[in-house]
């Protein structure tokens, strides 16, 4: 049996810078309070339950974190309104948001400022996309497909602009401005939003399925990046596991493979990446 393991698999930049500022608060000699990350600070449950035992604190509702503590705003992000009435309350607020993200947020403010409205394509229940939207002051609409979109209502009137959750598929991202081209029939600004290192993943997971009998996703079951691996990779036709540990892999169904693709999604740790490998090269 061969394994390729992908070159862009595990961390990327803004999981690790996030994970650094968590570490840095916990080495504090003296320390602020409880520690509380605003939700998973990534999407990983075998990163979270490993600062669970260094006592930080997971909290989902901003209003449990106390006066005095201190809260850690996830990878992700957090809704604008969030934020300010941590600190109204006298909360510590360390922001872990990835520098894309911020990026993103700040340029939808900008286009908002002009009053245009915006077409997100995203899914509505993740934690960026809340926090991306809070900063829609002109109104908003979000979708996860481009059927999706088709079925907004999207009056003349109104002056709309495109972005997309950084962690989206390039390639729906361009047939979704493409398909709006048409549908508005005028010029609208499209926000680069999607980072690069997003890119760079999916493009290497299709190349990598096209040299492969059979890919290995590696990756949180609730981080949004691991899926699309996994769903690019399949869309190239070829046989795809979502992972989160070694243990589930399909082990009697990979014995029979010959040469296995491994990549990992951006908050999966070298350590889980490294030991799925080791187990995929005792078959």
């Amino acid at each position: 049996m061969e394994i390729v393991r992908a070159s862009t698999a595990g961390f990327c930049m803004g999981v690790d810078l996030a994970l650094r500022k968590l570490d840095a608060i916990l080495d504090e000699a003296q320390r602020h309070g409880p520690i509380h990350t605003l939700g998973p600070i990534i999407h990983n449950p075998q990163v979270m339950a490993e600062y669970a035992t260094r006592g930080v604190l997971r909290t989902d509702d901003p209003e449990d974190v106390a006066e005095g503590s201190t809260a850690v705003i996830r990878a992700h992000g957090v809704p604008q309104c969030v934020k300010q009435s941590l600190l109204e309350r006298g909360v510590r607020v360390v922001d872990a948001t990835c520098p894309r993200v911020r990026t993103a947020q700040k340029l939808i403010a900008k286009q908002a400022e002009k009053g245009r409205i915006l077409l997100l394509f995203g899914e509505a229940d993740h934690p960026e996309v809340k926090g991306l939207l809070s900063h829609a002051a002109a109104g908003s609409h979000v979708f996860d497909s481009p059927e999706r979109l088709a079925e907004i209502d999207l009056p003349p009137g109104p002056e709309y602009f495109l972005a997309a959750q950084t962690t989206q598929d390039e390639l729906e991202f361009t047939r979704i401005q493409e398909m709006l081209k048409v549908r508005l029939n005028r010029d609208f600004p499209v926000l680069s939003t999607i980072c690069d290192a997003t890119v760079k993943r999916q493009q290497e997971a299709i190349e990598l399925a096209g040299a492969v009998d059979y890919m290995v996703v590696v990756g949180g079951f609730e981080s949004g990046n691991t899926r699309r691996l996994a769903q690019v990779a399949r869309g190239v036709g070829v046989p795809c596991v979502h992972v989160e540990t070694a243990d589930q892999l399909p082990l009697d169904e990979l014995r029979m493979t010959g040469r296995i693709g491994l990549t990992a999604g951006a908050s999966t740790p070298k350590k889980i990446i490294d030991r799925v490998q080791y187990v995929l090269a005792s078959l």
